[in-house]
């Protein structure tokens, strides 16, 4: 094994990382097919303008509930709004809570497995209660509860649902922190002098967070089911906000007559939590 000289003593170098996108030239259909969903769909909510020119609140009575043709492709809600505009502007607000949830659920969950792995036994025992508590309550059931604490709205959903994510991030992380803390060249780099904070920054938190990475994938796409199903009960976005959980619920009153309102939405969602999972296991197949 090579060595990286210190001071007057010699530590093990870091086993190399493994890169987590380096055959993505050799993908499978199914993961570029996945890449390409993602892709469009964050094209939508960067930039909404350039794929429909049509207002996503404002509608027009006299075409309500009119059917898909060549003016408007996914036809037109009870308000005369068109669904593909309304669709492609919703995916700015169910992005950018699925991105805050699973930043709420990274940083937090990251933190308390890195202290409960790396720290002795008295602190992983407390912190790993709580996680167990946050663990045994329904996610759905404290998101509610969560959000009767701060508000409607789609942050405040966002939060909730990160908030019930952390348990998982952190059982992972520790698991990963505590393989690693076991290894020679951070037994090496204490022994060698390094400081408890030193280690766990150049050492520890690298090759522990592969796996972590992963889980964040899978969770980006379990995120966007779990807002939209807020978004479906109410606690979402407020109307006439376009959100594809409030859009599935507008559309269920009307499916006998126009499934399109409630069918298409649907469809979205779906087609992006696939396409989050198979890239999260793509990403955790390529670090182990």
């Amino acid at each position: 094994m090579t060595s990286l000289q210190t001071t007057d003593r010699t530590v093990p170098a870091r086993p190399p990382r493994r890169p987590v996108f380096s055959s993505f030239g050799r993908a499978q259909p199914s993961l570029l097919l996945s890449w390409a969903v993602i892709a469009i769909v964050t094209a939508w909510a960067v930039a909404p303008g350039l794929f429909t020119g049509h207002n996503p609140v404002a509608g027009v009575p006299r075409e309500k509930l009119r059917a898909p043709d060549a003016e408007h492709l996914l036809g037109t809600d009870a308000l005369g709004r068109d669904l593909f505009a309304r669709i492609v502007h919703g995916a700015v607000n169910s992005l950018s809570g699925a991105f805050v949830a699973v930043a709420v659920g990274l940083l937090v969950g990251t933190a308390i497995g890195l202290l409960a792995g790396s720290t002795g036994r008295r602190t992983d025992a407390v912190l790993m209660r709580i996680v167990d508590v946050l663990l045994s309550v329904p996610s759905l059931l404290l998101s509610l509860a969560i959000i009767i604490l701060l508000g409607f709205g789609t942050v405040n959903a966002a939060i909730a649902v990160g908030v019930t994510s952390i348990g998982r991030f952190a059982r992972l992380s520790r698991s990963e922190v505590i393989l690693v803390r076991r290894s020679d060249y951070v037994e090496a780099a204490f022994g060698s002098g390094g400081r408890f904070g030193a280690v766990l920054w150049r050492h520890i938190l690298p090759n522990s967070v592969t796996s972590v990475i992963a889980l964040a994938a899978v969770q980006f796409g379990t995120a966007i089911l779990q807002i939209s199903t807020l978004g479906f009960l109410g606690y979402g976005a407020p109307p006439p906000t376009p959100e594809w959980g409030l859009l599935i619920a507008e559309g269920r009153n009307y499916i006998a007559t126009s499934w399109w309102l409630t069918t298409v939405p649907g469809l979205v969602v779906v087609l992006v939590v696939l396409a989050a999972n198979r890239i999260g296991r793509s990403i955790g197949r390529r670090t182990i």
